[in-house]
């Protein structure tokens, strides 16, 4: 499988990742046998970096990712995330070093590869959003002192929240990775989005990251299954789920992705699914694809999309066009 450069950490990548969240649900609510089965088939695809977190199935996913991992002799990439709850008071950065603490208990390793932030970056703190000048201020310092010790290797972002607030973290170079919102439904983090396109804009935010030599990985690939034949939901994947694509609900991103079926009629790509993995790997500022996995035929799957390689400039100029059909319709 193709590698690529993830940024300045000096790791060579996987272009698909393996997802161990909760919306697919394999890593949290599988069989054990399967998990095992899927992590070690991943490997023998040349998947190299697996993406868990601590509030995956409220510590799940990574106990069952640990153990899978331990009979594995190949060299992996692995990362976790922290997710502050709004209670941590002034005590924020002593939060993040326990929970990674706890993290690697649940994993049983002694250091995780990359680090990161799980919650939103924002101008105020709330819910899940996290104020500006507190990941800045207080997330990235406890995350250096985390490196420092020994039990980090690299400080990762989600970039999810606002995105002026985003963009301002990528350029403080305090951060080595990034996860980035990138499929077929908002294509906005890689180029321009035409006015009264729906959804968040990204505002090409893939150029700041590679300006800033960030390593990224590509999330929300599916739009959560939206981009998946029929929008069909495997028995273990989370029932109901929030919208990732450019809709206000989950129905409304797959009405929208529907139109995206004219690239497999066309004979652009095998399936609504195939395509969306190949569109983002399509983007080569992308370093890796990180999709989650229901079950083992759905990995063979994506690994074998992931051959196919990106999609031909045909296919992306008449995505381009069903995109813009978008423009003007409500969020």
């Amino acid at each position: 499988m193709e590698r690529r450069r993830l940024g300045r950490t000096g790791f060579e990548v996987s272009v698909l990742g393996f997802g161990c969240g909760t919306v697919s649900g394999l890593m949290v609510r599988g069989m054990q046998d399967e998990q095992d089965r899927a992590v070690h088939r991943a490997i023998d695809l040349g998947i190299t970096y697996f993406d868990t977190a601590a509030a995956y199935g409220d510590g799940a996913s990574e106990k069952n990712l640990g153990r899978a991992l331990k009979s594995v002799h190949s060299e992996v990439v692995v990362g976790t995330k922290v997710m502050l709850t709004g209670g941590e008071g002034k005590g924020v950065g002593d939060a993040v070093v326990a929970k990674l603490e706890a993290s690697l208990k649940r994993l049983g390793r002694e250091c995780v590869d990359i680090v990161q932030l799980h919650n939103r970056t924002s101008t105020r703190s709330g819910g899940r959003n996290v104020d500006l000048a507190i990941v800045l201020g207080e997330v990235a310092p406890a995350i250096a002192r985390l490196i420092e010790q020994g039990k980090a290797r690299f400080c990762g972002l989600t970039a999810l929240g606002d995105t002026d607030a985003i963009r301002q973290v990528v350029d403080s170079g305090r951060f080595d990775t990034v996860q980035v919102v990138y499929n077929m439904l908002n294509p906005s983090a890689a180029g321009p989005i035409p006015s009264g396109f729906p959804g968040q804009d990204f505002a090409c935010l893939l150029d700041r990251t590679k300006a800033a030599e960030m390593g990224t990985f590509a999330i929300r690939v599916l739009a959560a299954g939206a981009l998946s034949p029929a929008g069909a939901r495997h028995p273990l994947a989370k029932a109901e789920v929030d919208p990732m694509g450019s809709g206000s609900t989950f129905a409304a991103d797959v009405a929208r992705a529907r139109r995206f079926e004219a690239l497999v009629r066309e004979g652009h790509a095998g399936g609504l699914d195939e395509a969306a993995i190949r569109f983002a790997v399509s983007c080569e500022k992308i370093s890796s694809a990180v999709l989650g996995f229901s079950s083992i035929e759905q990995l063979e799957t994506a690994a074998r999309a992931i051959e196919k390689g990106p999609l031909s400039a045909a296919a992306l100029e008449r995505l381009r066009a069903l995109q813009n059909s978008f423009v003007g319709e409500p969020r």
